[in-house]
């Protein structure tokens, strides 16, 4: 159950549903999801986090496809049931097949165990790995 209230299309203020025609817009989609209508209980932080990550998971340098896939791994770590299937979701309707998933999950379930152990040893980092300023 959320912790606050969800605020749907009908109920949105002017100023949210501006922000949920923008969503529904550039996404293509004809509905806003739960992540979304939470937001909307502060318009401001609505507004701010749609516009910001509408910027960072454009095409630019990494491919929409990749950044999905980054999400995954990050939310996977943060453990954000939403989020994993949120992206997820959205990986898979940009072209991630199951194989790429499945590795993907191998590389995050090392990342994360080999990261425990170099925090757990204090491994200190090897001067060749530095980058010099």
């Amino acid at each position: 159950m959320a912790t606050v209230k969800l605020i749907e299309y009908e109920d949105a203020s002017p100023e949210v549903r501006a922000v949920y025609d923008d969503i529904m817009r550039t996404r293509q989609i004809d509905w806003i999801n739960n992540f979304w209508k939470s937001l909307a209980n502060d318009p401001k932080s609505l507004k701010r986090t749609w516009e910001t990550l509408k910027e960072i998971m454009a095409p630019g340098a990494l491919d929409p496809l990749v950044k999905e896939m980054i999400y995954i791994a990050v939310s996977t770590t943060n453990n954000c049931e939403y989020c994993i299937h949120s992206h997820t979701a959205a990986a898979r309707a940009k072209g991630m097949s199951e194989e790429m998933l499945m590795e993907l999950m191998a590389v995050i379930g090392m990342a994360n165990e080999t990261n425990r152990q170099v925090i757990g040893f204090q491994v200190p980092v090897d001067d060749v790995f530095k980058v010099e300023s």
